[in-house]
Parts: structure tokens; C-alpha cells; sequence
């Protein structure tokens, strides 16, 4: 089980990963949306959404600096084990705590609305339960952790991670993991594998050609120069 779960399970969510984003690229184009339903309803939308989304950021951050910047950069740059254990459980869990209060109004404006709510697909509701299942399970392991200097994961955890890129899995760190991140984990692959086949494939749909295109010029026309608008074929003036 121990090979199967950190090295195998690995591998074969970033597989469905990347098919299912080449599948839906080639076969589903005009499906590679968030299918927004602010057409039905804006207000709570308007707040929920920017709250789930620099939540979700800040978290993806926090992994990402988490498991794959190693220890000893963060002691060359002066920052303490201590110090790192704080941030990352203060940082962490305000980051969590956001997405998590996003994804929740956003499931309450689905549940409530009911445009919006038969606009919800199945997809939808298993993408929110691994979701939120993914965020929660890493705040309750954090916390649960997190007296004196906290659970080091840097150390079990994060090598891990960068063996997988190296196509040498050290699963023998993962034996004596906490039963709490190691849940964390295996939902988290599974939510990665998920992600082709809902909405929140719109992740790899970033406008990065914004950066480079050429501006768009809008120049507002004076009415006193258009003259009167010559009458066209086959209409009428009302009221004539």
C-alpha cells in the first residue's frame, strides 16, 4: 500500500491530469470555462468569488513554497525554524480560512439560488466535496500538529514531493507521517486529478497574452459630426 499511495498514486493523478487537459483542449474547447452563472445572480457572487480566489491563491502558494523550497534556503536566509513554523501555521490557516469561507458562500448561493442551482452539475458538487474536504483536512492537520515547534514535514513531506520529479518516489518517508496529512495528501492528488473534469480547468486558461497584446483604442465620436443618419431600404419612419 505504502508503494501504491507515494509511488504509484502520484504518477497516475498527474497522467489523468494531463490527459484530461489535452482531452478537453482538443474534444471540449468551448467547455474550458468556469460556466459563470453571474447572470443569474451577482451580489454574493461578487464577494464570495474574490474571497475563494485569493484564498485558494495564497494556499497554493503556501504549498508550493512549503514542499518544494528546502530547508536550508530559508536558513540562509536568516529565517528560523521557529519563525517558519509560525508562519506557516498563522499564514496557513488565515489562507484556509479564507478559501474555505469563499467556497462556503459560494455552495450557499448555489443551494439557495435556483437558477443557480440547476445550472450545478454533478461535477460541481464532487469538485466542492474534494475541495473543501482538501483544505479543511490540511488546517485540522496543522493544528492538530502544532504545539511547540509543530510537525516537521520539511523533512518527511517535502523531500517526498521533489523525489517525484526525479522519477525516484521516496516512499519510505511517507511511512511515519502523521495519519492526518497523509489523508491531506491523497485527497490533494485526487482533487489534481479531478481538475480536467470540472471548472476548475479555467486554471490553466490564465490571459497571459494580455501582457503582450497590442492596446485596444476607444475614442468616443462627437454626434455633431455624424450629420443625420440616411434612411434605409425597406423601412419606414414610425408614423408615417
Amino acid at each position: 500500500m505504502t508503494v501504491f499511495l507515494w509511488g504509484v498514486l502520484p504518477y497516475a493523478a498527474f497522467a489523468l491530469l494531463i490527459a484530461g487537459l489535452v482531452w478537453r483542449h482538443r474534444y471540449d474547447r468551448f467547455g474550458w470555462t468556469t460556466r459563470s452563472s453571474q447572470v443569474y445572480e451577482s451580489k454574493l457572487l461578487n464577494i464570495a468569488s474574490p474571497v475563494f480566489h485569493y484564498g485558494i491563491l495564497f494556499v497554493l502558494v503556501g504549498h508550493l513554497v512549503g514542499l518544494f523550497v528546502p530547508e536550508s534556503w530559508t536558513d540562509a536566509l536568516g529565517v528560523s525554524e521557529h519563525a517558519y513554523h509560525l508562519l506557516s501555521l498563522y499564514g496557513g490557516t488565515a489562507a484556509g480560512v479564507l478559501a474555505v469561507a469563499g467556497i462556503l458562500m459560494l455552495i450557499y448561493r448555489r443551494r439557495t439560488n435556483a437558477p443557480v442551482f440547476r445550472a450545478t452539475t454533478a461535477n460541481d458538487k464532487v469538485m466542492y466535496v474534494f475541495l473543501l474536504a482538501a483544505i479543511v483536512l490540511g488546517m485540522v492537520a496543522k493544528l492538530a500538529h502544532s504545539s511547540g515547534t509543530g510537525y516537521d514535514y520539511r523533512h518527511t513531506i517535502a523531500p517526498w514531493s521533489r523525489s517525484l520529479f526525479t522519477l525516484q518516489p521516496k516512499t519510505e518517508l511517507m511511512v511515519g507521517v502523521p495519519v492526518l496529512y497523509q489523508v491531506h495528501a491523497v485527497v490533494g492528488m485526487l482533487l489534481i486529478a479531478l481538475v480536467p473534469y470540472t471548472r476548475l480547468v479555467h486554471m490553466f486558461s490564465a490571459p497571459v497574452q494580455y501582457l503582450t497584446r497590442p492596446y485596444v483604442v476607444y475614442r468616443s465620436r462627437d454626434p455633431r459630426q455624424l450629420g443625420p443618419r440616411p434612411d434605409r431600404r425597406g423601412w419606414e419612419r414610425a408614423g408615417s
